[in-house]
This record gives C-alpha cells, sequence and structure tokens, in this order.
C-alpha cells in the first residue's frame, strides 16, 4: 500500500511539471486530472509494464535497453485512451541560440511526440526516486 501512494504521488508530481517541459503533452482539466492520470500511470506501470517487458525481452535485449522507452509511449498512448483530457499532440520546437551555437528547429509527429515525453517521463521519474533513496 506504501508503495502505490508512493507511486501516485511521484507521478502526480511528474504529471504537474511534464507539460511544462513538453509542449506537447496537454493537461485540459484541473487538480482531478492530474490525480486520476497518476492513478493510471501507477497502474499501468505496475501491471501492464512488467507484461510487456516479459514479452518484448528478446528485442529489448537486442537493443541494450532502447526498446523500453517505446514500452513507456505505449503506456503513454493507453493513458490517453482511458484519461481522455490528457492529450499529447505534434509540436515544434523552435531555434535556439546557445553561446553561439544555434540549434535547428525540431519538429515532432505524433509518434516522436509520445516518444519524447516517454523519455521525460522516465528520466523524471529516475531521478525522483533516486533523490527519495
Amino acid at each position: 500500500m506504501k508503495t502505490i501512494i508512493r507511486n501516485i504521488s511521484i507521478y502526480a508530481l511528474i504529471l504537474y511539471f511534464l507539460p511544462r517541459i513538453v509542449p506537447g503533452l496537454q493537461l485540459d482539466g484541473g487538480g482531478w486530472t492530474i490525480f486520476f492520470g497518476a492513478i493510471g500511470l501507477t497502474i499501468l506501470f505496475l501491471i501492464i509494464k512488467p507484461i510487456l517487458t516479459i514479452i518484448t525481452f528478446p528485442v529489448n535485449v537486442i537493443t541494450v535497453g532502447i526498446f523500453s522507452i517505446f514500452i513507456n509511449g505505449l503506456i503513454l498512448y493507453l493513458l490517453t485512451i482511458f484519461v481522455t483530457e490528457i492529450s499529447i499532440v505534434p509540436f515544434t520546437y523552435d531555434k535556439a541560440y546557445f553561446f553561439g551555437f544555434v540549434t535547428p528547429e525540431i519538429p515532432f509527429n505524433t509518434f516522436f511526440a509520445y516518444l519524447y515525453t516517454a523519455f521525460i517521463l522516465a528520466t523524471i521519474d529516475g531521478f525522483t526516486r533516486w533523490l527519495i533513496k
């Protein structure tokens, strides 16, 4: 029970900050959307992700773990189906100038928006869990 409550609070924190980092993630509701999204992410990550990880184990070994981002992207897609107030749409990062370096404009279609959001979600989740330990 303690693990479930901890996961719900971590995912609620992530869902609060993630739209500020990824412009393609849209939360149409308020706090209740974040709460139900956190419950949905907890259920999906505790039940569906281990099943998908076991099924795709050979592919995950061949790609040295990179395929897990696709699994996280699929879980995010399932979350947007179950919690309809959360959506991920295509977006574009504009040109940026950093100390004389210019980054080009980077467009993300829907597929890559899901993968990018899954990567950022996994990064924030790992960092948050590292801080808690």
